[in-house]
């Protein structure tokens, strides 16, 4: 629930957590929010400073998110090109039901498939690296949260399109663009391919594919990344 409150922007991105607070709100003793607070810091959501307490993490700065982008594609277009040499049966078989579950979300509506898209991105993008058989590789990725903190960039921009606190049309249709279905389809296309080229066993075409994509997501992020630094 915590969580929750957090990615949709119920408690702000900087904002001091109460305890108290949220203890009473949520009907349950502190004991429960401080195990929570806890998970959410190894998550990079939430941060502790000794004698202030809990806040919760900013949104990503510009600096950080062209950081975060540089080293998706370091890392990413090598464990594709790795997970291609290196699948057997049971990775063929995760990758195929992580499709099943992209395809699924395009029933949900509005925020939910939101939602739902980024949690997939999330499972697909963790499981090439896992695949690719380097648990380094794996444990440096997955500390980034790097799709929980792209989520919290897109809800918070959705909100300043929705309330019309964008006065550039031309940023606020992109970013609309951005969070309509079409932006899900594209993505399961983006995977499909990748997915098509590990499958096939294809080192070079899974490490171009995934290159794209990175950079198609760069492209698709950046103007709400923007917007929300300036």
């Amino acid at each position: 629930m915590v969580r929750e409150m957090i990615l949709s922007h119920k408690i702000a991105p900087g904002a001091k957590v109460n305890i108290d607070a949220l203890a009473i709100e949520l009907g349950v003793s502190q004991t429960p929010i401080r195990e929570a607070l806890a998970r959410l810091e190894s998550d990079g959501l939430i941060s502790k400073e000794a004698l202030k307490g809990y806040s919760t993490t900013n949104l990503l700065t510009m600096k950080e998110f062209q950081n975060l982008y540089e080293f998706r594609l370091l890392i990413e277009p090598w464990a594709s090109e790795q997970a291609a040499k290196s699948i057997d049966t049971v990775g063929i078989a995760a990758i195929q039901s992580e499709l099943l579950t992209a395809k699924n979300a395009l029933k949900f509506k509005a925020r939910d498939q939101v939602r739902a898209f980024i949690e997939h991105d999330a499972r697909f993008h963790s499981l090439i690296t896992r695949i690719a058989g380097n648990n380094s590789v794996t444990d440096a990725f997955e500390r980034t949260h790097c799709h929980l903190h792209l989520f919290r960039l897109l809800l918070a921009v959705q909100s300043r399109v929705n309330s019309s606190q964008i006065s550039n049309k031309a940023i606020a249709e992109k970013i609309k663009a951005f969070s309509q279905t079409e932006s899900g389809e594209r993505t399961i296309e983006e995977h499909s391919v990748i997915a098509t080229a590990i499958l096939d066993k294809n080192p070079k075409a899974a490490r171009a594919a995934m290159h794209n994509h990175i950079e198609s997501s760069l492209k698709r992020f950046t103007p709400a990344t923007m917007e929300l630094n300036k």
